[in-house]
Parts: C-alpha cells; structure tokens; sequence
C-alpha cells in the first residue's frame, strides 16, 4: 500500500448527513433513499418466519373466501411492519399516528389467530418487536410483556396446544426484550459517539486556547522590551550618544529574533496532531467510505510513560493508516484499532495496531506516506512494521514507541 499525500480531513465529525454518505452503524438516522431502502431490504429478513402462515394457508383447509381474507390481512400485516421504518423515521409523521400500525397488526394477530388458526400466533412475535421500538423508556419492557400476555390469552381461548405455546411464545417474549436492549445499545452507542465528537473538539478548543495564551506571553513581553529600547534609543540619538543607541539597536534586533523563533515554535506546537483530534477525523473519513470502525477507548486516555513527542508519531500512525486505508484499501468493510503495550529488549514500548480487511498491500512497493512515517517513528526511538495482515488478507500497520520510566510522560 501507497500513500502520496496526508490524509483528508473532513470538517465535521458526523455520519451521514444530507449528501448521501452511508450508515454504518445501527440506529443511525436515515436522510437519503439509499438509507431507507437498506433499512426495508433487513427488516424484510426477518419476513422469513411468515412462512408458517403463507403455508397454513397452502395446506387448503380453508374455504376460498377464508385464503382470500387470510392472504389479504398478511399482506396488510407486513405493509404495517414494514411502514413501521418509514414513518418511524420520517420527521413529519407525529408520535401519535406511529402507533397505528401497530394497532393494526396486534388487531389483524388476534382476528387471524381466532379465525384460521394456531399458525398465526406467530405475528404477535413481530408485535412484540414493533412495541420494543416504538414505545419510549419505561413502556418499552410494560408493552412487550403485555403484548405476550395478550399472545397467552389468545393462545389459550383458541385452544392452541401446549407446545405451539411454548415454540412462539418464547420468541414472542424474547425477540421483544432483545430489541429492547439493542434499543438501549444504540442510544449508548450515539451517546459515545458524541461523547468522542465533544473530546475531539474540547482538545482542538484546548489548542487555540494555548496558542493564543503563548501567543500573549510572547508577544506581550517581547513588544514591550522593544518598545522601551526604541524609546531609548531614540532619546540617546537626540544626546548625540551614538554608540550606546547602536547598543540598543542591536538588541532590538536580538529581542526581534528571538520572539520571530518563538512564535515559530509556539504554531508548530499547535500543529501537532493527538490521537484524540485523529481517532475522530478517522472515524468520519472510514464512515464516507463505507469502513466500519472499531477503536480501542483507551485511546482517549492519558497513558502513563508516553511523552509529548511518542504521541505525536502515534497519531501521524494512525493518519497515516487510515490515509491508506481510504486510498488504497478498496472492499475494505472493517478496521480495527488498538493500543497496547509490550517490552522489548530495550524496554516497555506503547503499540499502536491498525488492521483492515482490504486486498492487502499486493505487491506495490512502500509509498514516501510510509517511509516519512518510519523517519518520525525512528525520531522519538520507535519503529513501524508493516505489511499483510493474518491469512494473508488485509494489511496491518504497527508503530511502537518506548514508554517513559517515570508515572508520567513529562
């Protein structure tokens, strides 16, 4: 794998938004066509089960009208499910009218169930899972065991046997309480994601803040020196004591100098990349392309023994990783993240492990992204490996620097 150039940065730290980038992880909000129909095309899997009627109905046992009627509610019962993506996620439809096709399918699951039979108890497992999403807080766990509750009542009036009981009211109950945790699972996962878009700007707001602080210590105390030796100079110009005034002009110019050098160090402070600022810019450059992103949350912590400058290679790594990935990693799904630590001859050493699922590098020779990134690594006492990954699938970039002595990294 090659890369020419740094990595792209994205200005904001979001998923998918209105220029039609796609979702990769569950519960995202859906804003493009494209979207919606990859929510309808997994939702309709779940179809599968409504084999058990579709075959009650084959089987002939029923009076025509009775198929007819049958195969008319099933086709209206999975319109309500399926509408259930749409107008859950459609902004203009208000809270109260998402319930209506969920009445309309816990009424067609207990007319059906009455009229033609055990088979279509099924459909109040698809209930169950409806009231798990639609229903907020503390009525999401009430409505599924009331939505099983009315299962075993109609079970039971309907004279379903034992064991047909048993086989769909388990599924009706859990598939409900699954949702409910993968509705949980998602509000925490957006929490996170969140959590991490504040870190990333907290710790850019953090650097301008110390720009413009050492920016005002610089400046305030050089301007001022310079400002009393022009005074000086200029009333020992005035006494006609010319060499001690071109005294004072040279130290201007010294004063001048010094505080040109450092501003200089003071940006190219401010320049310097974190891990925090580049885990959030790879997240969102992975997302455009389709990449899921699994990171280590040990990444936003402070690491006992890594200094300033060990950071910095690390999160030039990791732009450099995923810069690659972008780039070069074409059918890549899935890159992982992490940071460990391990001792080497020469001491504890912090690893930074990148792992995707692309072709691999093939056989294209190093790009100047990676020999540039082996110089920095080389700079700070560290040393970058890369190549394929396992099974010989995907590439693995893995940049170790060594880990201070002392509690700190200062």
């Amino acid at each position: 794998m090659q890369t020419t150039g740094p990595a792209r940065r994205p200005d904001q730290d979001g998923e998918d938004g209105p220029d039609g980038r796609w979702t990769t992880y569950p519960g995202a909000p859906v804003e493009t066509r494209r979207q919606l129909l990859a929510k309808l095309a997994w939702t309709s899997v779940w179809a599968v089960y409504l084999a058990y009627p579709v075959q009650d109905l084959a089987t002939g046992q029923h009076t025509p009208a009775a198929t007819t009627a049958g195969a008319v509610l099933l086709a209206v019962f999975l319109t309500a499910y399926l509408s259930l993506v749409v107008i859950r996620h459609h902004p203009g439809v208000r809270q109260a009218k998402r319930y209506l096709p969920l009445g309309l399918m816990a009424a067609i699951a207990v007319g059906t169930s009455y009229a033609l039979g055990e088979a279509w108890l099924t459909l109040f497992t698809y209930t169950s899972v409806c009231v798990a999403v639609l229903l907020p807080g503390r009525l999401g766990p009430i409505g599924v065991l009331a939505t099983t509750g009315l299962f075993a009542a109609v079970g039971i009036t309907s004279h379903a046997d034992l064991g047909t009981l048993v086989s769909i009211g388990l599924p009706c109950v859990l598939a409900g309480l699954a949702m409910l945790g993968m509705q949980r699972l998602v509000a925490t996962m957006r929490e996170l994601r969140e959590a991490r878009t504040a870190v990333a700007h907290l710790a850019a707001s953090e650097e301008r803040l110390r720009l413009a602080r050492d920016l005002h210590d610089l400046l305030g105390h050089s301007l001022s020196l310079i400002a009393i030796k022009s005074e000086l100079t200029g009333r020992l110009m005035d006494a006609g004591k010319a060499a001690e005034a071109r005294a004072q002009v040279a130290d201007i110019e010294q004063v001048a100098r010094q505080s040109l050098t450092d501003v200089r160090e003071a940006v190219s402070g401010f320049r310097r990349p974190t891990l925090a600022v580049e885990l959030a810019a790879a997240r969102t450059a992975l997302s455009a392309s389709q990449i899921e992103l699994d990171a280590d949350p040990r990444l936003l912590d402070e690491r006992p023994g890594l200094g300033t400058d060990e950071s910095v290679a690390l999160a030039w790594a990791l732009r450099e990783a995923v810069t690659n990935i972008v780039r070069h990693g074409v059918g890549a799904t899935r890159c992982t993240v992490h940071l460990d630590e391990t001792w080497e001859d020469d001491g504890r050493h912090a690893v930074l492990d990148i792992v995707d699922n692309g072709p691999g590098p093939g056989k294209s020779l190093p790009g100047n992204g990676l020999s540039g990134l082996r110089e920095r690594l080389e700079q700070v006492g560290g040393r970058l490996d890369a190549g394929p990954a396992g099974r010989g699938k995907g590439f693995r970039l893995r940049a170790l620097v060594p880990l201070r002595p002392g509690p700190t990294g200062e």
